[in-house]
């Protein structure tokens, strides 16, 4: 893969670490970076090779949002409804990727993420970001609607309906440690820090078995939006069931009684 690529994937054992790679332009979606970030999503729900995904941006900043100087913003702004849809459609299918695949994805978060990228960041499973991350949903800011991309269902059930009203109406910033305290980030740490602390997290999912973290993210995503307490305990228990005929399961049960760690297979 060339450097001037927009989308750069490092390969580190079972996870991958993925960049998005438009410095120059603060990382802002075009259409070579959509395509490639929606491609990539959406090929990762059959994959087994990859346990996790790590998402973070080169330069000073983790996304800026649509490229408003791009293709892509003047065909939605230009071209007709049809071709409008057609762009609205490549941008929010990256977020229904994200959510859909099995992989657990950990955004690494510095500077500038706004408008969908902060929706990006949204729709990974874990946030760390620095103390200079600066968030926003700044749609409304240019004449559109504050709810974009995924955003009006993610940002209420991560911190609440009343303080994602506050943002998603105003597009206004949201500073890294307001998002701790909402418990929108997992960790707030030292530009220097951010991979280390992504590795600890990481070290903590690959000691699991696979098959059991690609089904605990999708019964966490099953039981955000179950209807009842009981749908969302009839997903654990098929789960549970399904896992517990796995040999994983034995190898953690004797390892626990053996007093060891256990000794999971890795894909």
């Amino acid at each position: 893969m060339t450097t001037d690529a927009p989308l750069l994937i490092e390969r580190r054992g079972d996870v991958e670490w993925v960049t998005l790679n438009r410095p120059g332009r603060l990382n802002a979606l075009d259409d070579r970076l959509t395509a490639e970030l929606r491609d990539y999503f959406e090929r990762l729900y059959r994959r087994r090779d990859c346990r996790i995904v790590v998402l973070r941006g080169a330069g000073r900043a983790f996304c800026a949002g649509l490229d408003l100087a791009s293709d892509q913003a003047r065909r939605f702004a230009e071209g007709g409804l049809a071709e409008a849809m057609d762009v609205q459609r490549d941008i929010r299918d990256i977020m229904l990727a994200m959510r859909r695949c099995p992989q657990p994805i950990l955004a690494l978060m510095h500077g500038a993420a706004a408008g969908g990228g902060f929706v990006l960041a949204l729709a990974a499973d874990i946030r760390i970001a620095t103390p200079d991350t600066r968030m926003n949903a700044a749609f409304i800011k240019v004449g559109l609607g504050g709810c974009d991309v995924g955003a009006s269902y993610l940002l209420p059930r991560l911190i609440g309906a009343s303080p994602a009203a506050s943002i998603l109406f105003t597009g206004r910033d949201l500073s890294a440690d307001r998002a701790l305290t909402l418990g929108l980030l997992s960790d707030v740490v030292a530009p220097e820090a951010l991979e280390s602390t992504a590795e600890a997290y990481l070290a903590a999912m690959r000691a699991t078995a696979p098959e059991a973290l690609r089904m605990t993210k999708q019964c966490f995503n099953h039981s955000l939006d179950a209807p009842s307490f009981e749908a969302a305990l009839a997903m654990e228990d098929r789960n549970q069931l399904l896992l517990g005929n796995e040999p994983a399961f034995r190898e953690g049960r004797t390892a626990f009684l053996e007093k060891r760690a256990p000794r999971f297979d890795q894909p």
